[in-house]
């Protein structure tokens, strides 16, 4: 491959900073922008090229940012200090890191860029999921006009008790946006000492091991918390039992924090009302005899009480200024401070 295959982008030598994926050229240019006053910053945009020319390229990284390094490039940055993941996920790379920092000090970052367009989703969702936006939809779309109140009602979101499972950068925007209705919140999160700022409204605060208390005291939960070991299957056949028939549920967060088949079956069962769900259990589905590929081992697409929503909770991608922290943690390498914003617990895996 040749030199061109990569742009760099010059201000001086004193830190490092490399992409290991590529990005689009919209984004190169806003980041180019925003840290061009940085003199002692020198950026390598990858743009197509082999991993044979990207390990040559890494041994000079002070920081790599990027969503899937391989073992080899990580271990390739022998400069390297800090790995920032522009995305809210990262259970992908807690074993990685374990791995290096046994050897070497490496600090992982976990972006949070996304969270405001997650956050708006999740609220589309419980939207749609309560005025019954597409059975509605459906009908017009074949010719059945002003079908109402006995097919599908809405359901009031006036005085429901709404439960925010996590309180990171997604649920607490979902709180900001959510405060203007009458709703009682309640909140579940392992860490209360990190609450610094007031809460956008009254709540109910509550601890890990207070999950059932919790879940009986809602109507409406909404998952926004990361996929760790403690989280994984978190909510089962019980959890959504205490939750009731009349109960709703967003996961917007990753689809291994409530039990696949336990899901399926209580919404087929009447166990809880209804839920929409952008997060799913398998994300290399194979073509069935018909060519269709679900993301998922149990038919949640037969049942008329769910939404299914793609992984799409972050678009759109072009949004620029999602890559803000991203230059924020740059900034702060380039002037000497090593506060850097969300880094990863490894122990804790978020």
């Amino acid at each position: 491959m040749q030199e061109s295959d990569f742009q760099e982008i010059m201000f001086d030598k004193n830190i490092v900073v490399c992409f290991v994926s590529t990005i689009p050229e919209q984004v190169r240019e806003y980041l180019t922008e925003k840290l061009n006053s940085l003199n002692n910053v020198q950026i390598i945009y990858r743009k197509d090229s082999s991993e044979k020319k990207l390990l040559k390229l890494v041994s000079r990284a002070d920081i790599l940012i990027g969503w899937r390094p391989s073992k080899k490039i990580l271990k390739a940055a022998t400069n390297l200090k800090v790995f920032i993941n522009p995305g809210a996920g990262i259970q992908h790379l807690i074993e990685l890191f374990r791995e290096i920092n046994r050897e070497r000090k490496v600090l992982l970052i976990n972006g949070h860029g996304n969270s405001y367009f997650v956050a708006q989703h999740a609220v589309a969702l419980l939207m749609a999921l309560m005025n019954k936006i597409i059975p509605h939809h459906n009908w017009m779309c074949k010719g059945k006009w002003r079908t109402g109140d006995k097919d599908a009602a809405s359901i009031p979101l006036r005085y429901k008790k709404v439960g925010l499972l996590g309180y990171g950068a997604i649920n607490q925007k979902i709180h900001l946006f959510l405060s203007g209705f009458d709703i009682e919140f309640s909140i579940l999160r392992r860490h209360w000492e990190k609450q610094k700022l007031p809460l956008p409204t009254q709540v109910k605060r509550y601890q890990f091991s207070q999950l059932h208390n919790f879940l009986e005291e809602i109507e409406i939960l909404i998952v926004g918390i990361p996929l760790t070991t403690l989280t994984n299957n978190l909510i089962a056949r019980e959890e959504l039992e205490l939750l009731g028939s009349n109960s709703l549920i967003v996961n917007v967060s990753r689809g291994d924090i409530i039990d696949e088949e336990s899901l399926y079956r209580a919404l087929k069962d009447g166990i809880i009302h209804s839920a929409a769900i952008d997060v799913w259990y398998n994300y290399n589905p194979k073509k069935d005899k018909e060519g269709k590929k679900y993301p998922y081992n149990f038919p949640f697409y037969s049942l008329d009480n769910i939404i299914l929503s793609p992984h799409r909770g972050y678009s759109p991608f072009n949004d620029l200024l999602r890559w803000n922290e991203v230059i924020e943690n740059i900034s702060r390498m380039a002037i000497g401070r090593r506060d850097f914003i969300n880094v990863v617990n490894l122990e804790e895996e978020y």
